[in-house]
């Protein structure tokens, strides 16, 4: 399936879509103040299992670099604006989402 992610950076939850229909929302933290994630439109250029630190089970890279969507050691801080400007999932949630999504996948980072 041709998915695509969008995120609402104001309402702190990332949708996977297919066509026009929502088939996945999930809350997210995202990036503080400091250090907002950027809006735009990328693409997912990598999947890591276990890739340590503060990124939980699993790192989906974006073409921006340094960015990306990831699970979190610190579940508390979804739903948050927390983050250095990574999307922050649970980790459940992040590998839900890599088992569902290819490398190539768009994603669509929005203010609203």
């Amino acid at each position: 399936m041709a998915y695509l992610i969008k995120v609402s950076l104001a309402k702190r939850l990332l949708f996977l879509i297919n066509g026009k229909t929502i088939i996945r929302t999930y809350p997210v933290g995202v990036g503080k103040s400091a250090t907002t994630t950027p809006t735009g439109t990328y693409h997912i250029v990598s999947k890591v299992r276990n890739p340590g630190g503060p990124f939980g089970a699993i790192w989906m890279g974006l073409s921006q670099p340094h960015y990306g969507i990831h699970g979190t050691n610190n579940p508390a801080s979804i739903g948050g604006a927390v983050s250095k400007g990574c999307v922050r999932m649970y980790n459940h949630d992040a590998l839900e989402l890599a088992s569902l999504i290819d490398v190539g996948t768009p994603v669509y980072i929005q203010a609203t």
